[in-house]
Order: structure tokens, then sequence, then C-alpha cells
């Protein structure tokens, strides 16, 4: 699997774990932090991991030999 295969994937998985904790954290709160703010926290780093990830595919793409 390519580099920027890789990143794409963990971007996208990033992205769904923090989608899942700010869904369904919303009412917990574990010492100072709560669930849904790490969970919107991660949802932003996996979609800026995920557009790396489209952006280096493209640029692998259209890069000859």
């Amino acid at each position: 699997m390519t580099s920027a295969r890789k990143t794409l994937l963990t971007g996208l998985a990033t992205f769904v774990g923090g989608l899942a904790l700010w869904l369904f954290g919303l009412d917990e709160e574990i010492f100072i932090f709560t669930p849904s703010k790490i969970g919107l926290v991660l949802m932003v780093l996996g979609g800026v991991e995920t557009l790396y990830g489209v952006y280096k595919t493209v640029r692998s793409d259209a890069e000859p030999g």
C-alpha cells in the first residue's frame, strides 16, 4: 500500500473515531475533558489528514513515471 493511501485511510479512521466520540460522548465528562470536545478535535485532525492523503494521491497520479 502506498504512503498516500495509508495517509488517506488513517485520516478516515481518525475522523470516524472522532465522530463516534462526538456523537456518543455528549453527556459524559471525564476529569477536565468531555469526549465530545475531543471527538471534535479528532474529526478536524482526521479531515485534514484525509485531505492531505487525497492531495498526495492526486499528486502522485499526475507525476510522470
